[in-house]
């Protein structure tokens, strides 16, 4: 998916914001949380899924678990490893499950 697409989706959630971070990588965040990673080419997405989820996703072509954060449940998805529909999904899930972590008071100023 193309930087500008995924920025669409991404910053389209409540509260999200955009920031690069390591350098390189553009980085949208909930709370100062982060739920979605990108290369500033926007191939290759990072995101969080639930444990079932991420399980069921590696063994698809083309996702893996995600460089030093597998451990948290994240995925490493290729360009074009699943449809534009599919991917907006699994933003949707990965951003509520970091939002829904949120201590109250954060979350709250999210209108949750």
């Amino acid at each position: 998916m193309k930087l500008n697409a995924l920025r669409k989706i991404c910053l389209g959630f409540p509260g999200a914001v955009e920031d690069i971070k390591w350098g390189a990588d553009v980085t949208f965040c909930v709370g100062e949380k982060m739920f979605a990673c990108t290369g500033m080419d926007g191939g290759s997405v990072s995101l969080k899924a639930s444990r079932e989820g991420a399980a069921q996703l590696v063994e698809l072509p083309g996702i893996s678990p995600a460089p030093y954060l597998a451990r948290y449940d994240w995925v490493l998805i290729s360009p074009g490893a699943v449809p534009a529909g599919q991917l907006k999904e699994l933003l949707e899930t990965s951003y509520e499950l970091v939002r829904d972590k949120l201590p109250k008071k954060k979350r709250a100023a999210l209108g949750r």
